[in-house]
């Protein structure tokens, strides 16, 4: 038999708030993290709006020695996962039970801050200057090897990257390792920070960005009819997993529960959706038999909602697909509306609020919805949070190279 996950931690940096009460309650209060661009010059870029989180500072939480020689995906992991070890309450360095204890992470990227200074320093400066910690801090392992060497985590580590979708797949890895007798702990989620001048030059180029001039703050509309492309955006969400028994036993406040998880693949277009949502309604459906759950179970869903127009319209489809007459009874919402698109980030940073959304029995709402579009009809709780009670809640991540993952959570009952 398999073995219960809970959720025992979590932990966030987004460009609204770094701290996972906080951010919250600016959700509900309709708040926005997206305005121009502070981090490095965009003047002469396409799209100069996004989520950095320009005033944040690593060095209070991990200190400016070890904060050198990380790239700063990897500092939003380590700050991330401090406020996840904080909400746990377990310490595990030196652990006689360490080799139990994991971690899997998600990163669409990885060290793209690290690759832009140093490619701009061998341009300049030559090869000779090139820093010899380049390739530590760009791996894309590096974010969750950092965290188990700072953690003494001796058990599973390895990193996930499926664009989008990256750190819902990982959470749903992370599940597995724990239900399956592998391990008893593993720290999941995700983390990025991609924004750079190449990104945003590449990402804005190929059209994947909304060109909206509107006050930064209103650009990310999912499932709006006036929605033209996601707004860039960076962050880390990462959360501790652990087996029920072991939290019990250690006296850990129980946050959720973790009962199902699917993953697909449109095996399509390369950054195109699927239409008709084929693969991502697959992953819903996966997820829901993973859970031998009914789909009507289902109350709140964390939509993927990027505010793209294909994305949006194939995901309400999809919704539709598995949920038939139960779609427009179950409460949807796009935090991506107030937070933007963190890329490999985003479902560990969805599955924070999920949980919150469990905790709180409140639907977060989905800002700057306010032109309805005929092919997205469902309730995705418009500009304002709606009270309901919320049992089981499914968060969505969608990629490039058509990935797709979904995992359910629910209500905490003994």
């Amino acid at each position: 038999m398999n073995r219960r996950v809970v959720i025992t931690g979590w932990g966030l940096v987004t460009s609204l708030s770094c701290e996972v009460d906080d951010c919250w309650n600016r959700i509900l209060n309709g708040e926005s993290g997206i305005h121009r661009i502070k981090l490095f010059d965009v003047d002469d870029i396409k799209v100069q709006i996004g989520g950095d989180v320009y005033d944040w500072d690593s060095n209070d939480i991990i200190g400016q020695k070890e904060a050198n020689k990380i790239d700063r995906y990897s500092q939003f992991a380590m700050v991330a996962a401090k406020q996840a070890f904080d909400v746990a309450a377990i310490d595990t360095v030196g652990h006689a039970n360490a080799a139990r204890f994991g971690c899997v992470l998600g990163s669409g990227i990885g060290g793209m801050t690290t690759i832009s200074e140093q490619m701009t320093r061998l341009i300049e400066k030559g090869p000779s200057r090139v820093s010899p910690m380049t390739i530590p801090k760009l791996m894309l392992n590096a974010g969750g090897g950092n965290i188990a060497i700072h953690y003494g985590l001796r058990g599973p580590n390895y990193s996930v990257a499926t664009a989008c979708a990256s750190a819902t797949n990982a959470m749903g890895n992370a599940w597995d390792l724990i239900r399956t007798n592998i391990c008893d702990l593993v720290v999941t989620g995700g983390t990025e920070a991609a924004l750079s001048r190449l990104a945003m030059a590449a990402f804005a180029n190929m059209k994947a960005l909304s060109y909206s001039k509107d006050d930064p703050a209103t650009v990310s509309r999912p499932f709006d009819a006036s929605r033209d492309g996601f707004v860039f955006s960076e962050g880390a969400g990462v959360l501790v997993f652990e087996e029920l028994e072991h939290a019990t036993a250690r006296g850990a406040t129980i946050l959720a529960e973790v009962v199902g998880f699917g993953t697909s693949c449109d095996a399509g277009h390369i950054t195109s959706p699927d239409e008709n949502g084929t693969g991502a309604a697959l992953a819903m459906q996966m997820a829901l038999e993973d859970a031998a759950l009914d789909p009507a179970k289902i109350d709140y869903i964390n939509a993927h909602g990027t505010s793209t127009p294909l994305g949006d319209k194939a995901e309400t489809r999809a919704i539709k697909t598995i949920f038939g007459d139960h779609a427009y009874d179950v409460s949807l919402s796009s935090t991506k509306s107030q937070l933007g698109h963190s890329l490999g980030a985003s479902g560990g940073i969805e599955l924070v609020f999920s949980t919150k959304a469990i905790l709180e029995n409140m639907v977060p709402p989905t800002i700057n919805l306010n032109t309805p579009d005929p092919d997205c009809d469902l309730d995705y709780t418009p500009n304002s949070p709606k009270p309901r009670e919320i049992t089981y809640a499914m968060s969505n991540s969608f990629g490039f190279g058509g990935h797709n993952a979904s995992i359910i959570i629910r209500k905490f009952e003994r």
